[in-house]
């Protein structure tokens, strides 16, 4: 699971579920002239509340969370497992609202019961504003920009690298030791097998006395390294309509070869894609 993959939406989904965890510990009901030495219940003494509000509230945060750091989503019920999480967040927010309008349930039915005498309880009005708030982020983390932004920043690099440069680092960030380069070895310009140690220096003095050589093309393709701003998918490079993965915003992707107005971009594990939309994109 990536956590950079996670959207400021997902952080508010997380802290509305850990407040509607910790409303299920609070008086679920508020009765007139209940002394304050005597308990009332909170949603673990009541299984329908607990069941249909609660829990389920918590549940959907997780499905929303687990879906988003997934390289690929799995269905429940022929949704993804994030539509299965945003439409669980909606009906926890509804149970929630009708609970406050009668928290009495059936008992206010009784003929000897005063209508007046059962009111919500501090957990019920803080798991109802928790249930609204999550299901609210969950709704529309996909449509408001300012949610979508990624939760936790890309890493930059430690100092600033020429265009195209590649600085020291692990796989997945600019600099990184590509597989197949031997250990100890140099890297070369991108796209070029790294040189061995102490190979640079001759091959520039060599090439010292030749200063008029040609020079390559201002228009030739240079690799680099990139994040995205926000996840986006990256598509096959036969065209075909199906994306093959999603880049995630938080980590560096290389990309390769310029197809068009976007990139062919490879991915951590090896695969390789076109990154059709490119706008906003970070580079290393």
């Amino acid at each position: 699971m990536n956590i950079r993959s996670l959207t400021r939406g997902d952080g508010v989904v997380i802290g509305a579920a850990v407040l509607l965890f910790i409303a299920s510990f609070l008086d679920i009901y508020s009765i007139d002239g209940n002394s304050s030495n005597e308990s009332l219940p909170n949603a673990w003494e009541s299984a329908p509340l607990l069941f249909s509000v609660f829990l389920a509230g918590v549940i959907a945060a997780v499905l929303i969370v687990v879906a988003r750091g997934l390289p690929s989503v799995p269905k429940v019920a022929g949704l993804d497992l994030g539509q299965f999480g945003i439409a669980l967040a909606v009906f926890a927010a509804w149970s929630a609202l009708g609970n406050i309008f009668d928290p009495a349930g059936g008992w206010n039915n009784i003929g000897t019961f005063p209508d007046d005498a059962f009111g919500a309880g501090t957990g019920a009005i803080l798991g109802l504003i928790a249930a609204l708030v999550l299901a609210g982020a969950a709704v529309a983390t996909p449509l408001v920009p300012a949610l979508k932004g990624a939760l936790v920043g890309a890493p930059r690099p430690q100092a600033p690298q020429p265009y195209g440069a590649q600085p020291a680092g692990a796989y997945g960030y600019p600099g990184a030791q590509q597989p197949g380069q031997p250990y100890g070895a140099q890297p070369g310009q991108p796209g070029q097998p790294g040189q061995p140690y102490g190979a640079a220096q001759p091959q520039q003095q060599a090439a010292a006395p030749a200063p008029q050589a040609a020079q390559a093309p201002a228009g030739d393709f240079s690799p680099f390294w990139f994040a995205v701003p926000v996840p986006r998918p990256l598509y096959a490079e036969d065209g075909s309509p199906t994306p093959i993965a999603e880049l995630a915003p938080g980590t560096w992707y290389l990309a390769v070869e310029q197809r068009g107005p976007g990139l062919v971009a490879q991915t951590q594990d090896g695969r390789r894609g076109v990154l059709q939309d490119t706008t906003g994109i970070q580079r290393g």
